[in-house]
């Protein structure tokens, strides 16, 4: 990680390798010039009455979304990207009930679609373990829509592939007989990113969401894990490409992107959360942060002792 000289600024300033915005996006973002950003990585607040939102009705809050999407449409580059990580809403429940589940990804792919964006993939990301529902089946899995603002646009598949599952496998017959039937360089991880043992052995994107004893849970109740950030970041953009978050939380894109030698651009409503984000870019600079690194294998613990204390400790979540 190239980490020296990072230089930094509490506004935008396309010169400052870290730009911290602090207010309400949906004003702050007037400020960012047109087509200056190459790539947006984010995940908007789900409707669901958490500290940092007001819960509305639901398409209250939908057409609320809409003139920052035109904002970020604005100020994206023509062959930009944007990564769009979203979950459920839940809808309000009657007494002795659980509230209707709407899938966010179905309702903003309309909006992103009116605004002719191109839909690239639908990647899922499975998490095996969390928190457990009582009177439906557990959420295991979010979202993150890839679209793009025209056919022009990057990918650095080299940049994220994974090992082969049989990584010296060869042909067996034919012209092509005793070579590699597999890219030397690995594979396309696909679009199915998994809470696997090892993604050395099963070929796919494997990383945990922030809950419990994970190293970089914070105080944000939602974040979503720095390596999702970073193979974003290596797939979708080049070095020294700006990268924007516009409900940066506890600046964990921001942290991804630094990491892999980008620029970029935190807005973010709370104080609090902006002073974690800014303490953890401190913590990245002394080499003193608290994350998952990118292909670690996932350590399963040889009992469920903490799992159970884990759910008895959250049960008044569900």
């Amino acid at each position: 990680m190239l980490l020296k000289g990072i230089t930094k600024s509490n506004s935008y300033d396309s010169e400052k390798d870290v730009c911290f915005i602090l207010g309400d996006v949906f004003k702050k973002i007037k400020k960012i010039p047109d087509e200056s950003i190459n790539l947006i990585i984010t995940s908007p607040p789900y409707n669901l009455n958490k500290e940092y939102e007001e819960r509305k009705a639901f398409q209250t809050y939908l057409d609320e979304m809409n003139p920052l999407l035109n904002e970020l449409k604005r100020v994206l580059k023509p062959n930009g990207s944007i990564c769009w990580q979203v979950g459920n809403h839940i809808g309000k429940s009657k007494v002795g009930s659980t509230g209707e589940i709407y899938p966010l990804d179905i309702f903003y792919y309309e909006k992103f679609k009116d605004l002719n964006f191109q839909l690239r993939n639908r990647v899922i990301w499975h998490f095996r373990s969390g928190l457990h529902a009582q009177n439906r089946l557990s959420g295991r899995y979010e979202t993150m829509l890839w679209f793009t603002k025209s056919d022009e646009y990057v990918f650095n598949l080299d940049d994220i592939r994974v090992p082969q599952k049989y990584q010296g496998k060869k042909y067996h017959k034919g012209k092509k007989h005793g070579q590699l039937s597999g890219n030397p360089k690995g594979m396309n991880p696909s679009d199915f990113w998994g809470l696997m043992k090892s993604e050395y052995e099963l070929g796919i994107w494997d990383f945990p969401n922030v809950k419990a004893n994970h190293p970089e849970k914070t105080t944000h109740p939602c974040s979503y894990p720095i390596e999702l950030v970073e193979r974003c970041v290596l797939a979708f953009s080049q070095e020294r490409d700006t990268v924007l978050d516009p409900f940066a939380g506890v600046g964990t894109t921001v942290l991804g992107a630094i990491m892999n030698n980008r620029k970029v651009i935190g807005c973010e409503l709370s104080k609090e959360y902006m002073k974690v984000a800014k303490h953890r870019v401190t913590l990245l600079e002394k080499n003193e942060l608290p994350y998952r690194k990118r292909g670690k294998p996932i350590a399963e613990a040889s009992g469920s002792v903490a799992e159970k204390v884990f759910e008895k400790k959250n049960a008044d979540l569900f």
